[in-house]
């Protein structure tokens, strides 16, 4: 699970921006929503299931998903998914002339095994420029490495606590190349100690695009799979799609990988991945036929093939096998534009699902951009689940949680919110909009927050 992540200097994000999962003390609501983990050192903290980021298009809230993406893509593929002089894909802030010279920084707090963690790395495009990795197995700080670039000897400078359990292998360290993480290295050369954190990058944090380019390559075979499995969530998918109004009866999933058409298709997508510069991990390692059954005249049912069904079938359809996975299975799920071709109250049963299906205590996790301000107002959500992203007009974004307002509980959040109380909502002037060319073109009532 996560407890804080903070991110500086990347893409739309120049000053250091926080996202923190830690629940209000002062807010009583909703308890279904809140993990109480039991961590030692802090046998009091509370953290919230679920974080929603509102913003403007191009307010940078994505970024938030893309940055935590990319710390993942560190962990995971720096040490084996790169060639050793390759340039690190980092995308520093660009709208000023010193941000680009300077390093990205990205801290995440999570928690592994219940014990917390934190891993904080600086890094340009040569090489990582810190990496610093904290353990709390008794609630007190225990630093296991911190390695961080000298510019004048050219060298790294490596220090940890010795009174930890952690052993730094020196082979390990030699093989340590500048654009990899040691924590990556370490993983690929079989480090015991750091195996269960990479497994938590790897198997834990998970993204889900809901795009039609990421449903051409299959983003859906998750569920497929479920769906296949005869499983009590196979059949609650099944379930849910036939209550959610799409006139859904039935559903049919086909693992037709060794058929003509298939091999087809795939060495059509390997073309397509190759070309497009796509992760070869977005290949599907299965050929999925997904069929759904429809309900026609006098009750006979016919098959509508996924290519043929509507893309909010397809998105609900898509999402469904991981939304259960990350409640059952302790993940921590990311999804940009979640109420995309969603109806908003297909949205927010999708949040009642998590919320009563995920443990209270074991760490399941969502954070999800979405533009749904019906969400606000609909007792799904905690006000400290709320998050906000604004542009200024620099293009700087900022990051800040509705609670900051203090809004009153009798308060209206969806009219705040589409008013620009809280800012992060798109400014049109009022000269470009049909029927006010009378009025000034250059008024700004919306002032972004500034952090």
């Amino acid at each position: 699970m996560i407890i804080e992540f903070r991110v500086q200097n990347y893409r739309s994000f120049r000053k250091e921006q926080t996202l923190s999962f830690v629940a209000s003390n002062y807010d009583k609501s909703l308890p279904e929503n809140i993990i109480a983990p039991e961590l030692p050192g802090l046998p009091d903290l509370r953290l919230v299931k679920a974080v929603a980021l509102y913003g403007p298009n191009a307010g940078g809230k994505t970024n938030v998903l893309v940055a935590l993406s990319f710390l993942k893509w560190l962990v995971i593929e720096s040490a084996s998914g790169q060639k050793p002089d390759a340039m690190l894909p980092v995308q520093p802030f660009a709208l000023d002339k010193e941000s680009p010279g300077q390093p990205t920084m990205l801290h995440l707090t999570f928690v592994v095994d219940k014990v917390r963690y934190e891993l904080a790395v600086a890094v340009t495009k040569e090489r990582v420029v810190q990496e610093r990795l904290v353990a709390y197995p008794n609630g007190h700080a225990q630093i296991w490495y911190d390695r961080v670039w000298n510019e004048e000897t050219k060298s790294y400078e490596w220090s940890g606590d010795a009174a930890t359990d952690f052993k730094r292998d020196p082979d390990i360290v030699e093989k340590t190349r500048p654009n990899t993480l040691f924590l990556s290295a370490a993983a690929q050369w079989n480090n015991a100690q750091v195996a269960p954190l990479y497994t938590w990058f790897a198997s834990k944090l998970l993204f889900l695009q809901l795009g039609p380019e990421q449903l051409l390559l299959n983003e859906y075979v998750y569920t497929a799979q479920t769906v296949s499995s005869s499983s009590d969530a196979g059949k609650l998918i099944t379930d849910l799609l036939q209550s959610a109004d799409f006139g859904v009866k039935n559903i049919s999933a086909v693992d037709e990988s060794r058929t003509e058409r298939a091999i087809k298709t795939f060495g059509a997508l390997k073309t397509f991945v190759r070309e497009a510069g796509v992760p070869a991990n977005t290949m599907p390692e299965k050929a999925w036929r997904v069929t759904f059954q429809h309900e026609g005249k006098d009750g006979e049912l016919f098959p509508i093939e996924w290519g043929e069904a509507s893309a909010g079938t397809q998105r609900f359809f898509t999402i469904l096998g991981p939304w259960l996975s990350v409640a059952l299975y302790n993940q921590v799920l990311c999804v940009d534009e979640l109420d995309t071709s969603l109806h908003p109250s297909l949205a927010a049963e999708l949040l009642r699902l998590f919320f009563q299906r995920a443990s209270g205590k074991d760490g399941s996790q969502v954070i999800f951009t979405t533009h749904n301000p019906l969400l606000l107002d609909m007792t799904i959500l905690r006000r400290d689940q709320i998050w906000f992203v604004d542009k200024s007009q620099e293009g700087e974004s900022f990051l800040y949680p509705l609670t900051d307002y203090k809004p009153r509980a009798d308060e209206s959040l969806v009219r705040g919110y589409l008013s620009g109380r809280y800012g992060a909502v798109p400014f049109i002037p009022r000269g470009l909009t049909a029927g006010a060319e009378d009025e000034p073109a250059n008024q700004t009532e919306n002032v972004p927050h500034a952090g």
